[in-house]
């Protein structure tokens, strides 16, 4: 697997590259907005890093770590 939202930069832009995960999480994730070929941008972590708040449109989103790691996404060439 790629780079994920744990790896990325606070303040810039990625395009979902794959959801690696099934069942309920991907359909929550997906409920969100989050699937293939979206622009999220990564606003913030926790300081121990527990939660991740990406934006998804005008949408503010708070993931845990887990779930934050099962999103691969891609450097927005837009950044």
């Amino acid at each position: 697997m790629g780079k994920t939202i744990i790896d990325c930069e606070i303040n810039r832009s990625y395009l979902v590259k794959k959801l690696h995960t099934t069942g309920s999480l991907r359909q929550r994730l997906i409920s969100f907005g989050i699937l293939k070929g979206t622009q999220i941008k990564y606003l913030a972590s926790t300081k121990m890093h527990a939660t991740y708040e990406i934006q998804v449109g005008k949408m503010i989103i708070a993931l845990r770590q887990e779930e934050a790691m099962k999103i691969e996404v891609v450097e927005n060439e837009a950044n």
